[in-house]
């Protein structure tokens, strides 16, 4: 039962997005942190991640039962009851939003409740099921941990949360979109009508351009305004770079999956060392 409560909260998810809280408060608290609202704002993120995991499985167990990757998990094999694991994210919830509300600031909180109602009610409950448009707008929701991180510090909406929100919000579609075209005929029988299920996956590879250049321009205004140093600059815009490449190479791919693979990997190393950089090249007071 434990294996199953943990996995329910999409632990790979959650620890992919507290890097990048993480990476936001470093970045505003320039090398000069206070451990303890550190402390408290991962385990509020942590908390706030879990609860819309958990209340995504709640909401998609039917459709979870049609797609290979997902009909073993405990709410379609029937391991745990459907309304024990509504009450476990409720529960989730509402621990994450005191602590970043009352531990945190208010503003954390307010951030961590939009985070949450965006992927939960626009993304789960409506466009998933609805639209071509789930991947891009439930962005905003995956955008939040290094804004939340960031103001946690800050306690305001500046120039530096809304560069992070940016970097985070452009990566997330051109990432889950090269995992889409994998699974493209999982998504179709389950009915979830992704942009490769509607679309087709050309037109994916085509759209998935945009939001990997834009990421450039984003690493270079943390450059430009002083939040990062020289070194993330190099890495973030090269990796990227690369990543870009990678992506007009997939309009000529053979292969789609063997493309689509290697894209994933490849927007998986990218946030993994543009965090680590900014980490370690955060500029100084």
């Amino acid at each position: 039962m434990l294996k199953d409560l943990v996995a329910l909260t999409k632990p790979r998810i959650i620890r992919l997005n507290l890097i990048a809280a993480f990476g936001g408060y470093w970045v505003a608290s320039k090398w000069d942190p206070d451990i303890w609202i550190l402390v408290w704002m991962l385990i509020g993120s942590t908390l706030t991640m879990a609860s819309s995991c958990v209340v995504n499985n709640y909401w998609d167990r039917d459709l979870d039962l049609k797609m290979e990757r997902t009909r073993d998990r405990a709410l379609p094999q029937k391991r745990l009851s459907p309304g024990f694991v509504l009450g476990y994210g409720i529960a989730l919830g509402i621990a994450g939003l005191a602590v970043l509300f009352l531990l945190v600031n208010p503003l954390t909180g307010w951030l961590g409740l939009l985070g949450m109602f965006v992927y939960i009610v626009v993304y789960t409950m409506w466009l998933k099921r609805s639209s071509t448009w789930s991947t891009s707008v439930g962005g905003v929701s995956g955008a939040m941990p290094p804004v939340i991180g960031y103001c946690a510090v800050t306690n305001e909406v500046d120039a530096g949360a809304w560069i992070l929100f940016a970097l985070l919000f452009l990566w997330q579609p051109a990432h889950f979109w090269s995992l889409a075209i994998r699974r493209k005929e999982e998504y179709k029988a389950a009915g979830f009508p992704l942009l490769p299920v509607v679309k087709g996956v050309t037109r994916t590879k085509w759209q998935m351009l945009p939001y990997i250049l834009l990421l450039i321009p984003a690493s270079i205004l943390m450059y430009y305004y002083d939040y990062a140093g020289i070194y993330f600059l190099v890495l973030s815009v090269g990796i990227a770079a690369v990543w870009f490449v990678h992506a007009v190479g997939g309009l000529r791919a053979k292969d789609d999956e063997k493309w689509a693979k290697t894209d994933f990997m490849i927007s998986i190393n990218y946030l993994m060392i543009m965090f680590l950089t900014m980490v370690l090249n955060t500029t100084g007071v």
